[in-house]
C-alpha cells in the first residue's frame, strides 16, 4: 500500500483556522474528490467532526484516543498502526487531515499531493508540517491563475519520496 498525504495550504502552509479552511476554492474540491474517490481516507477526529458526514464513494477511517467514539458509516481506529493495517490490502491510502495526523504520517508516506494557494496567507491555527525538498521529486505540476469561481492562483504539485 502506497501512503499519500493530500492537502491544500496557503504560503505560511496555513491548512485551517478553528476545524475549517480559511478558504473557498471550488477546483481544490475537484481535485481532492477526483484523487480520493474509490481510496480509503484517513482522518483525525476533529477532521470528520468539521466534515459533519462520511464522504461518499470511500472508506472513512478516522483515527481518535477516545475508545468509545463512533461515526456511523466510518470505521474507527484507535491508534495510526490499527488504522495503516486496516488499509494495508489497498493500493493506496489517502492522509486527509488534521495536523496532527499529518506530522505523525509524513515520515511514513511515499507521495504528496498539495494544493498550493499563492499570492496571499491566511490567518490560520492549523498548519501542514515542514518537508524537506530534499527528500521529495516533483512528479507533476499544474499552474492555475484566478478565475471567477477561484479567488486566488493555485497549483496542485505531486512528490514522490525519493528513494533513500
Amino acid at each position: 500500500m502506497r501512503l499519500s498525504l493530500i492537502a491544500a495550504m496557503d504560503d505560511a502552509r496555513v491548512i485551517g483556522i478553528k476545524n475549517r479552511l480559511p478558504w473557498h476554492l471550488p477546483a481544490d474540491l475537484h481535485h481532492f474528490k477526483a484523487l480520493t474517490m474509490g481510496k480509503p481516507i484517513l482522518m483525525g477526529r476533529n477532521t470528520f467532526e468539521s466534515i459533519g458526514k462520511p464522504l461518499p464513494g470511500r472508506v472513512n477511517v478516522i483515527i481518535t484516543r477516545d475508545q468509545s467514539y463512533r461515526a456511523a458509516g466510518c470505521v474507527v481506529m484507535h491508534t495510526l498502526d490499527a488504522a495503516l493495517n486496516y488499509c494495508a490490502g489497498d493500493p493506496e491510502a489517502m492522509v486527509i487531515g488534521g495536523a496532527s495526523l499529518y506530522a505523525q504520517t509524513l515520515p511514513l508516506a511515499q507521495r504528496l499531493y498539495l494544493t498550493l494557494i499563492h499570492n496571499t496567507t491566511f490567518e490560520g491555527d492549523a498548519y501542514f508540517p515542514y518537508w524537506d525538498p530534499q527528500q521529495w521529486q516533483e512528479i507533476a505540476h499544474e499552474d492555475h491563475p484566478s478565475d471567477a469561481k477561484n479567488r486566488y492562483p493555485y497549483s496542485f504539485i505531486t512528490l514522490d519520496k525519493k528513494i533513500q
